[in-house]
């Protein structure tokens, strides 16, 4: 502990590259791990979000019914089965893309771009179906509460007060759930970067730990990786609530 406080030395690999500092083996994975779930997360918010309205301004029509549907369906299937499913479907019987993550710096940025669609919606689809469940409860809700009538009996439309108060009003107690769920996709890329071969933190991490082949100062820098992903998602959860919320800012002004 002291030589990484004082000296920032995780201590060397002894199993997966030799003698090459452990921090150096994790920082070059790391941008690859990050650019997947930051891609996973802007897929999915926009998709969860407009469903999840959708859903719940049409609650009990035939759309809310599909989404019922396709959500039950989306939960129920885990990312893995999905992963292979979608490699199955859309690399050997359509050929649309590769079935294995290309190589970084050898294969073409449009290779590599395409290599990110398959993990991409292995990960976002369940996301998708989970924000839509969440968001379609709250609104809901929200929707039936006192102040969205006082918003629509002093001149507002449904949509404008659906806009202006029932939305933000919902994202309230959704704040940790959509930041969190980030430290989430990450704890969940571990499964999907060996799979798909994707030379990420999760894939080497899993490498480190096999029998033979433990390798306890790349697992160290690791685990510092993904605890400081979840300590500063906790972070900005606390620091976004007085944005989503007035009432917290007011109350901390006290």
């Amino acid at each position: 502990v002291q030589n990484i406080v004082r000296d920032w030395n995780w201590g060397t690999s002894t199993k997966i590259r030799v003698n090459v500092p452990a921090f150096t083996i994790i920082s070059e994975r790391m941008p690859l791990t990050l650019y997947l779930n930051l891609a996973a997360l802007v897929f999915y918010l926009p998709f969860g979000f407009f469903f999840g309205i959708l859903a719940a301004l049409k609650k009990d029509t035939i759309v809310d019914n599909i989404l019922q549907v396709l959500i039950m369906v989306f939960l129920s299937v885990p990312s893995l089965v999905l992963l292979l499913t979608l490699i199955i479907i859309l690399s050997y019987q359509f050929n649309l893309l590769p079935s294995l993550f290309p190589l970084v710096g050898i294969e073409s940025f449009w290779k590599v771009a395409q290599g990110f669609v398959i993990p991409v919606l292995a990960v976002g689809l369940p996301s998708i179906a989970g924000l839509t469940r969440i968001l379609r409860a709250e609104l809901s809700e929200v929707l039936t509460s006192e102040f969205v009538l006082l918003a629509k009996t002093k001149g507002l439309s449904h949509t404008q007060a659906v806009l202006r108060h029932a939305i933000r009003n919902s994202l309230v107690p959704m704040v940790p759930i959509i930041i969190g769920s980030f430290a989430g996709l990450l704890g969940g890329s571990f499964i999907l970067e060996s799979v798909y071969a994707i030379p990420g933190v999760g894939r080497i991490t899993l490498q480190a730990l096999a029998a033979g082949g433990y390798d306890y100062n790349v697992i160290l820098v690791s685990s510092a990786f993904y605890s400081t992903i979840g300590l500063s998602t906790a972070l900005i959860v606390d620091l976004s609530y007085g944005i989503i919320d007035p009432q917290i800012r007011m109350g901390a002004k006290r």
